[in-house]
């Protein structure tokens, strides 16, 4: 089919920055679909029948799919590839069937209204996502660009910094970037005092030096146990670090994080890479709170939380790429649900600290094969006026390879 689907990017400076070939579009063009905005950005030259973004915003896929065939423009900002609605539309609509034609993004009008080299950058969104994402993107000397969500996004981008040690964070909002009400707005985040902006911008951070108190941890697995909040359900650092290297995450994977405690294995899975998904299953309630906040608290709050007790709780969910289980190795049929459910060619990883569930884990491996590693850790502690080794409970850590 030919390209009936034109997307294009359009600027603060409207229909005028456009050029020729989106102009033509515009021009042949029957229905026209863009955010109120945007629409109002057209001259009356262009005749196509002019469609706002409907709500839900689900129902414009209907939409827009129904009019298959006949000429059809999209506005979207700036790139619509980057994180606009060209990279949606490409899940609804053929490659060769819609031309893509983008104007310079936010990021990279942001970037060249600061001065920073864009390789050298994290460019971030938040619009349309939870804030809290960002809590993992704060690190010393770090450059941030950040697509708010509203105008009362940089304000609590400057409480967080403020509430994790980064008090003296530059920030800068950037505001209508190319048009007649393009502002600049700068200042610290410690005393930021603009509790509201234009709800169209882009802010950047510069997180410089934190201060003594500040909270920052790596994205390296074998985050302290400090790190989360918990009632003693907690996978220490030093096996959740060897556990999660034989999880051995990959982008865009997603993990059954089964009787998941405080959620330290699925956080830590998720904050490996931003595409990376969790579903923590845990049936108790105030553990349940414990895995939001924790989830919230250290930059993943999009990991899902699934209230239940497993093998029950496990029915329906979505096919994953691993398993990992921290409890409930003992309970009839958990280990054999989980195993079911795995994709071909996935990996499932169990400990275990009783030697009832090592007993299960070693039945299991003369089945269907894996490895079993035995971890014994100590660590110096005082004995009077000596020190002396106290040894944590040895964990049994059971790895094994679904077959492709």
């Amino acid at each position: 089919m030919a390209q009936w689907l034109t997307i294009i990017g359009i600027g603060e400076d409207g229909y005028g920055g456009l050029g020729e070939i989106a102009r033509d579009a515009l021009a042949r063009a029957e229905t026209v679909f863009g955010g109120k905005r945007h629409l109002e950005l057209l001259p009356d030259t262009v005749a196509a029948k002019r469609i706002a973004w409907p709500t839900p915003f689900s129902d414009a896929y209907v939409m827009l799919l129904a009019l298959r065939g006949q000429p059809v423009a999209v506005l979207a900002s700036g790139d619509p590839m980057h994180f606009g609605m060209g990279a949606t539309l490409t899940r609804y609509v053929a490659r060769d069937e819609m031309l893509i034609l983008p104007a310079p993004s936010s990021f990279s009008l942001a970037a060249a209204a600061m001065g920073w080299p864009i390789q050298d950058l994290q460019m971030l969104s938040v619009h349309g996502r939870p804030v809290e994402t960002l809590f993992k993107a704060f690190t010393p000397g770090a450059r941030l660009l950040i697509l708010s969500n509203d105008g009362e996004t940089p304000a609590r981008v400057a409480g967080m910094l403020n509430a994790c040690g980064f008090g003296h964070a530059q920030l800068t909002v950037l505001e209508h970037m190319g048009g007649d009400e393009e502002r600049r707005i700068d200042g610290i985040a410690h005393a930021w005092n603009h509790p509201r902006s234009a709800d169209l911008n882009v802010l950047a951070v510069d997180c410089g030096v934190p201060g003594p108190a500040a909270r920052i941890y790596p994205l390296l697995a074998g985050l302290p146990d400090e790190a989360f909040e918990h009632d003693g359900q907690l996978t220490k650092r030093d096996v959740r670090a060897v556990t999660l290297a034989h999880l051995a995450p990959l982008p865009g994977e997603l993990l059954w994080d089964v009787g998941a405690g405080c959620g330290s294995i699925g956080i830590e899975w998720m904050r490996s890479h931003p595409t990376c998904r969790a579903l923590a299953i845990e049936a108790n309630e105030k553990r349940q709170g414990l895995i939001r906040r924790n989830s919230s608290a250290l930059g993943v709050p999009d990991l899902q939380l699934v209230r239940g007790e497993a093998p029950g709780a496990l029915s329906g969910l979505a096919t994953p790429d691993a398993v990992f289980i921290g409890g409930g190795i003992t309970d009839a049929n958990v280990l054999q649900t989980c195993w079911e459910n795995l994709k071909p060619g996935g990996r499932l990883v169990a400990n275990a600290v009783t030697i009832q569930g090592e007993m299960v884990l070693f039945e299991w491996r003369n089945t269907h094969g894996g490895e079993l590693t035995k971890l014994n850790v100590s660590q110096g502690q005082p004995l009077g006026n000596f020190d002396t080794w106290r040894a944590a409970l040895p964990v049994t850590v059971y790895t094994v390879h679904k077959p492709s």
